[in-house]
Protein backbone atom coordinates (compact mmCIF):
# COMPACT_ATOMS: atom_id res chain seq x y z
CA UNK A 1 0.00 0.00 0.00
CA UNK A 2 1.20 3.51 -0.87
CA UNK A 3 -0.03 6.40 1.25
CA UNK A 4 0.62 10.10 0.62
CA UNK A 5 0.93 11.97 3.92
CA UNK A 6 1.07 15.75 3.73
CA UNK A 7 2.46 17.59 6.74
CA UNK A 8 4.69 14.57 7.38
CA UNK A 9 7.21 16.62 9.38
CA UNK A 10 4.45 18.06 11.56
CA UNK A 11 3.46 16.77 14.97
CA UNK A 12 0.56 14.49 14.00
CA UNK A 13 2.06 13.70 10.59
CA UNK A 14 5.32 12.52 12.17
CA UNK A 15 3.64 10.15 14.64
CA UNK A 16 1.19 8.83 12.05
CA UNK A 17 3.97 8.22 9.51
CA UNK A 18 6.01 6.32 12.11
CA UNK A 19 3.01 4.07 12.76
CA UNK A 20 2.33 3.51 9.05
CA UNK A 21 5.95 2.57 8.43
CA UNK A 22 5.81 0.13 11.35
CA UNK A 23 2.89 -1.52 9.52
CA UNK A 24 5.11 -1.96 6.41
CA UNK A 25 3.20 0.67 4.45
CA UNK A 26 5.09 2.80 1.93
CA UNK A 27 4.75 6.50 2.78
CA UNK A 28 5.35 9.43 0.47
CA UNK A 29 5.79 12.39 2.78
CA UNK A 30 5.31 16.04 1.84
CA UNK A 31 6.00 19.12 3.97
CA UNK A 32 7.10 22.69 3.28
CA UNK A 33 9.07 22.89 6.57
CA UNK A 34 7.87 26.46 7.18
CA UNK A 35 9.14 28.51 10.11
CA UNK A 36 5.81 28.94 11.92
CA UNK A 37 7.58 27.08 14.72
CA UNK A 38 11.03 25.54 15.31
CA UNK A 39 12.41 24.18 12.00
CA UNK A 40 15.10 22.30 13.95
CA UNK A 41 12.37 20.24 15.63
CA UNK A 42 10.74 19.46 12.29
CA UNK A 43 14.04 18.37 10.78
CA UNK A 44 14.74 16.13 13.77
CA UNK A 45 11.39 14.43 13.24
CA UNK A 46 12.30 13.96 9.59
CA UNK A 47 15.66 12.38 10.44
CA UNK A 48 13.87 9.66 12.38
CA UNK A 49 11.43 8.98 9.53
CA UNK A 50 14.18 8.90 6.92
CA UNK A 51 15.87 6.02 8.72
CA UNK A 52 13.15 3.82 7.22
CA UNK A 53 13.68 2.88 3.54
CA UNK A 54 9.90 2.80 2.98
CA UNK A 55 9.71 6.56 3.58
CA UNK A 56 10.22 8.99 0.72
CA UNK A 57 10.23 12.70 1.49
CA UNK A 58 9.60 15.72 -0.74
CA UNK A 59 9.90 19.30 0.46
CA UNK A 60 7.19 21.36 -1.21
CA UNK A 61 4.28 23.68 -0.60
CA UNK A 62 0.86 22.27 -1.49
CA UNK A 63 -0.10 25.61 -3.03
CA UNK A 64 2.42 24.81 -5.81
CA UNK A 65 0.11 22.81 -8.04
CA UNK A 66 2.71 22.04 -10.70
CA UNK A 67 5.19 20.50 -8.24
CA UNK A 68 2.45 18.48 -6.55
CA UNK A 69 1.15 17.15 -9.87
CA UNK A 70 4.66 16.23 -10.93
CA UNK A 71 5.16 14.31 -7.69
CA UNK A 72 2.07 12.14 -8.08
CA UNK A 73 2.40 11.64 -11.83
CA UNK A 74 2.86 7.96 -12.77
CA UNK A 75 2.51 6.86 -9.14
CA UNK A 76 -0.02 4.55 -7.56
CA UNK A 77 -1.44 6.22 -4.46
CA UNK A 78 -3.99 4.22 -2.51
CA UNK A 79 -4.82 6.67 0.28
CA UNK A 80 -4.17 10.39 0.81
CA UNK A 81 -3.93 11.75 4.36
CA UNK A 82 -3.85 15.54 4.34
CA UNK A 83 -2.45 16.93 7.59
CA UNK A 84 -0.62 19.89 6.05
CA UNK A 85 -2.08 23.23 7.10
CA UNK A 86 -1.20 26.56 8.56
CA UNK A 87 -2.12 25.93 12.19
CA UNK A 88 -2.93 28.27 15.05
CA UNK A 89 -6.09 30.16 15.97
CA UNK A 90 -4.38 33.30 17.27
CA UNK A 91 -1.79 33.46 14.48
CA UNK A 92 -4.59 33.59 11.89
CA UNK A 93 -5.76 36.97 13.17
CA UNK A 94 -2.51 38.69 12.15
CA UNK A 95 -1.45 36.46 9.23
CA UNK A 96 -4.55 35.66 7.14
CA UNK A 97 -2.74 35.22 3.81
CA UNK A 98 -0.81 32.14 4.95
CA UNK A 99 -4.10 30.43 5.84
CA UNK A 100 -5.59 31.10 2.43
CA UNK A 101 -2.54 29.70 0.62
CA UNK A 102 -2.03 26.61 2.79
CA UNK A 103 -5.51 25.70 3.96
CA UNK A 104 -7.61 26.68 0.94
CA UNK A 105 -5.42 26.68 -2.18
CA UNK A 106 -3.36 23.75 -0.91
CA UNK A 107 -6.46 21.73 -0.07
CA UNK A 108 -8.04 22.31 -3.49
CA UNK A 109 -4.82 20.98 -5.04
CA UNK A 110 -5.06 17.85 -2.87
CA UNK A 111 -8.68 17.34 -3.94
CA UNK A 112 -7.59 17.68 -7.56
CA UNK A 113 -4.92 15.02 -7.02
CA UNK A 114 -7.62 12.67 -5.73
CA UNK A 115 -9.82 13.47 -8.72
CA UNK A 116 -7.08 12.91 -11.27
CA UNK A 117 -5.69 9.78 -9.62
CA UNK A 118 -8.72 7.53 -9.87
CA UNK A 119 -6.96 4.81 -7.87
CA UNK A 120 -7.19 6.86 -4.64
CA UNK A 121 -9.53 4.88 -2.41
CA UNK A 122 -9.83 7.31 0.51
CA UNK A 123 -8.98 10.90 1.40
CA UNK A 124 -8.60 11.53 5.13
CA UNK A 125 -8.02 15.16 6.07
CA UNK A 126 -7.53 17.27 9.17
CA UNK A 127 -10.33 19.51 10.28
CA UNK A 128 -10.45 21.01 13.77
CA UNK A 129 -12.57 21.38 16.90
CA UNK A 130 -12.28 25.13 16.28
CA UNK A 131 -15.05 24.86 13.66
CA UNK A 132 -17.59 24.76 16.51
CA UNK A 133 -16.87 28.46 17.10
CA UNK A 134 -19.79 30.20 18.78
CA UNK A 135 -21.65 26.90 19.32
CA UNK A 136 -22.41 26.38 23.03
CA UNK A 137 -23.98 22.91 22.84
CA UNK A 138 -21.78 20.66 25.00
CA UNK A 139 -20.42 18.15 24.15
CA UNK A 140 -19.68 19.26 20.59
CA UNK A 141 -21.49 16.95 18.19
CA UNK A 142 -20.94 16.48 14.48
CA UNK A 143 -24.74 16.51 14.20
CA UNK A 144 -24.75 20.22 15.14
CA UNK A 145 -24.36 23.00 12.54
CA UNK A 146 -21.03 24.84 12.60
CA UNK A 147 -21.82 28.03 10.73
CA UNK A 148 -20.36 30.64 13.09
CA UNK A 149 -16.55 30.37 13.25
CA UNK A 150 -14.72 32.85 15.51
CA UNK A 151 -11.31 32.75 13.75
CA UNK A 152 -10.08 32.62 10.17
CA UNK A 153 -8.34 29.33 10.96
CA UNK A 154 -11.70 27.82 11.93
CA UNK A 155 -13.30 29.24 8.80
CA UNK A 156 -10.66 27.60 6.58
CA UNK A 157 -11.22 24.24 8.28
CA UNK A 158 -14.99 24.49 7.83
CA UNK A 159 -14.28 25.41 4.20
CA UNK A 160 -12.21 22.24 3.81
CA UNK A 161 -15.20 20.17 4.91
CA UNK A 162 -17.45 21.91 2.37
CA UNK A 163 -14.89 21.53 -0.42
CA UNK A 164 -14.45 17.84 0.39
CA UNK A 165 -18.20 17.29 0.19
CA UNK A 166 -18.30 18.92 -3.23
CA UNK A 167 -15.67 16.48 -4.56
CA UNK A 168 -17.41 13.52 -2.89
CA UNK A 169 -20.62 14.61 -4.65
CA UNK A 170 -19.14 15.42 -8.06
CA UNK A 171 -16.52 12.67 -8.38
CA UNK A 172 -17.58 10.02 -5.84
CA UNK A 173 -14.32 10.43 -3.89
CA UNK A 174 -14.64 8.97 -0.37
CA UNK A 175 -13.60 11.73 2.05
CA UNK A 176 -13.30 11.64 5.83
CA UNK A 177 -12.77 14.83 7.84
CA UNK A 178 -11.38 14.59 11.37
CA UNK A 179 -12.06 17.36 13.87
CA UNK A 180 -9.02 17.12 16.16
CA UNK A 181 -9.33 18.19 19.79
CA UNK A 182 -6.21 19.72 21.47
CA UNK A 183 -3.64 17.08 20.56
CA UNK A 184 -0.58 16.82 22.84
CA UNK A 185 2.40 14.56 23.44
CA UNK A 186 6.12 14.02 22.71
CA UNK A 187 7.54 15.83 19.65
CA UNK A 188 4.65 18.28 19.94
CA UNK A 189 4.26 21.84 18.72
CA UNK A 190 6.11 24.52 20.74
CA UNK A 191 3.32 27.03 20.03
CA UNK A 192 0.81 24.91 21.94
CA UNK A 193 0.01 25.88 25.54
CA UNK A 194 1.08 22.60 27.14
CA UNK A 195 4.53 22.87 25.52
CA UNK A 196 5.11 26.52 26.43
CA UNK A 197 3.76 25.92 29.95
CA UNK A 198 6.27 23.10 30.44
CA UNK A 199 9.15 25.16 29.11
CA UNK A 200 8.32 28.20 31.21
CA UNK A 201 7.63 26.31 34.43
CA UNK A 202 10.99 24.52 34.11
CA UNK A 203 12.79 27.80 33.36
CA UNK A 204 10.83 29.58 36.13
CA UNK A 205 9.30 32.09 33.73
CA UNK A 206 5.76 33.42 33.97
CA UNK A 207 3.05 31.60 32.04
CA UNK A 208 0.07 33.44 30.57
CA UNK A 209 -3.30 31.91 31.44
CA UNK A 210 -6.27 33.35 29.58
CA UNK A 211 -9.87 33.85 30.71
CA UNK A 212 -8.42 33.96 34.24
CA UNK A 213 -7.94 30.18 34.07
CA UNK A 214 -11.63 29.42 33.54
CA UNK A 215 -11.07 27.15 30.54
CA UNK A 216 -11.64 23.47 29.78
CA UNK A 217 -9.97 21.53 27.00
CA UNK A 218 -10.50 18.04 25.62
CA UNK A 219 -6.76 17.23 25.67
CA UNK A 220 -6.13 14.19 23.46
CA UNK A 221 -2.89 12.19 23.54
CA UNK A 222 -1.14 11.73 20.21
CA UNK A 223 -1.11 7.90 20.31
CA UNK A 224 -4.90 7.88 20.65
CA UNK A 225 -5.22 10.21 17.67
CA UNK A 226 -2.98 7.98 15.53
CA UNK A 227 -4.92 4.88 16.55
CA UNK A 228 -8.15 6.51 15.41
CA UNK A 229 -6.68 7.39 12.01
CA UNK A 230 -5.27 3.89 11.53
CA UNK A 231 -8.68 2.37 12.21
CA UNK A 232 -10.21 4.56 9.51
CA UNK A 233 -7.75 3.72 6.73
CA UNK A 234 -9.75 0.84 5.27
CA UNK A 235 -13.13 2.29 6.28
CA UNK A 236 -13.87 4.86 3.57
CA UNK A 237 -17.34 6.36 3.84
CA UNK A 238 -20.05 5.09 1.53
CA UNK A 239 -23.18 6.76 0.22
CA UNK A 240 -25.68 7.08 3.07
CA UNK A 241 -28.88 5.93 1.35
CA UNK A 242 -30.90 6.92 4.42
CA UNK A 243 -29.68 10.52 4.40
CA UNK A 244 -32.68 12.86 4.72
CA UNK A 245 -32.51 16.00 2.59
CA UNK A 246 -35.37 17.53 4.58
CA UNK A 247 -33.49 17.01 7.88
CA UNK A 248 -29.85 16.86 6.80
CA UNK A 249 -27.21 15.35 9.09
CA UNK A 250 -24.14 17.64 8.67
CA UNK A 251 -21.73 14.76 9.42
CA UNK A 252 -22.93 12.47 6.63
CA UNK A 253 -24.31 12.62 3.09
CA UNK A 254 -25.87 10.85 0.15
CA UNK A 255 -22.29 11.14 -1.19
CA UNK A 256 -19.34 9.13 0.25
CA UNK A 257 -18.58 11.76 2.88
CA UNK A 258 -18.15 11.64 6.65
CA UNK A 259 -17.07 13.97 9.48
CA UNK A 260 -15.88 12.69 12.87
CA UNK A 261 -14.80 14.27 16.12
CA UNK A 262 -11.60 12.69 17.38
CA UNK A 263 -10.92 13.69 20.96
CA UNK A 264 -10.54 12.42 24.50
CA UNK A 265 -14.22 12.86 25.40
CA UNK A 266 -13.12 14.05 28.88
CA UNK A 267 -12.46 17.81 29.08
CA UNK A 268 -9.92 18.88 31.72
CA UNK A 269 -9.97 22.15 33.66
CA UNK A 270 -6.99 24.22 32.57
CA UNK A 271 -5.88 24.82 36.15
CA UNK A 272 -6.00 21.07 36.88
CA UNK A 273 -3.85 20.55 33.78
CA UNK A 274 -1.33 23.11 35.06
CA UNK A 275 -1.33 21.51 38.52
CA UNK A 276 -0.51 18.13 36.96
CA UNK A 277 2.41 19.69 35.08
CA UNK A 278 3.65 21.31 38.30
CA UNK A 279 3.71 17.94 40.06
CA UNK A 280 5.55 16.22 37.21
CA UNK A 281 8.11 19.02 36.86
CA UNK A 282 8.51 19.57 40.58
CA UNK A 283 8.07 23.33 40.40
CA UNK A 284 5.21 25.78 40.94
CA UNK A 285 4.09 27.86 37.99
CA UNK A 286 4.32 31.64 38.03
CA UNK A 287 1.00 32.67 36.52
CA UNK A 288 -0.23 35.87 34.90
CA UNK A 289 -4.01 35.71 34.55
CA UNK A 290 -5.38 37.47 31.48
CA UNK A 291 -8.81 37.96 29.84
CA UNK A 292 -10.03 35.78 26.96
CA UNK A 293 -8.20 36.28 23.68
CA UNK A 294 -9.81 37.02 20.34
CA UNK A 295 -10.71 33.85 18.46
CA UNK A 296 -10.53 31.62 21.55
CA UNK A 297 -13.32 29.56 23.13
CA UNK A 298 -13.97 28.72 26.78
CA UNK A 299 -14.47 24.97 26.44
CA UNK A 300 -13.98 22.10 24.01
CA UNK A 301 -15.60 18.69 24.52
CA UNK A 302 -15.81 16.00 21.85
CA UNK A 303 -18.78 13.72 21.36
CA UNK A 304 -17.08 10.68 19.79
CA UNK A 305 -20.06 8.30 19.77
CA UNK A 306 -20.11 7.87 15.98
CA UNK A 307 -16.36 7.20 15.71
CA UNK A 308 -16.68 4.64 18.51
CA UNK A 309 -19.68 3.01 16.80
CA UNK A 310 -18.04 2.87 13.37
CA UNK A 311 -14.48 1.77 14.18
CA UNK A 312 -14.43 1.03 17.93
CA UNK A 313 -12.33 4.09 18.73
CA UNK A 314 -12.01 5.08 22.35
CA UNK A 315 -9.05 6.95 23.84
CA UNK A 316 -7.11 5.08 26.52
CA UNK A 317 -4.47 7.57 27.74
CA UNK A 318 -5.14 9.52 30.94
CA UNK A 319 -3.92 13.10 31.26
CA UNK A 320 -1.42 11.98 33.93
CA UNK A 321 0.01 9.29 31.65
CA UNK A 322 0.15 11.55 28.62
CA UNK A 323 1.80 14.47 30.41
CA UNK A 324 4.31 12.11 32.04
CA UNK A 325 5.35 10.90 28.58
CA UNK A 326 5.57 14.46 27.33
CA UNK A 327 7.61 15.86 30.23
CA UNK A 328 10.02 12.90 30.08
CA UNK A 329 10.49 13.44 26.34
CA UNK A 330 10.89 17.20 26.78
CA UNK A 331 13.66 16.77 29.33
CA UNK A 332 15.55 14.20 27.25
CA UNK A 333 15.17 16.15 24.01
CA UNK A 334 16.41 19.42 25.48
CA UNK A 335 19.26 17.71 27.31
CA UNK A 336 20.53 16.42 23.95
CA UNK A 337 20.38 19.95 22.49
CA UNK A 338 22.77 21.30 25.14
Amino acid sequence: MNILVTGAAGFIGFHLTKRLLALDINVIGVDNINDYYDVFLKNNRLKILEENPDFEFHKMDLSNKEKLNQLVKDRTIDIVINLAAQAGVRYSIDNPDSYVNSNLVGFVNILEVCRQKNNVKHLIYASSSSVYGANTNIPFSTKDPVDHPVSLYAATKKSNELMAHTYSHLYNIPTTGLRFFTVYGPWGRPDMAYYSFTKNIIEENTIKVFNNGDMRRDFTYIDDIVEGIIRLLDKPPVNNIGWDRANPDPSSSYAPYKIYNIGNNKPIKLMDFINTLEKLIGKKAKIEFLPMQLGDVKETYADIADLHADVGFYPSTTIEEGLTHFVNWYNKYNEKKK
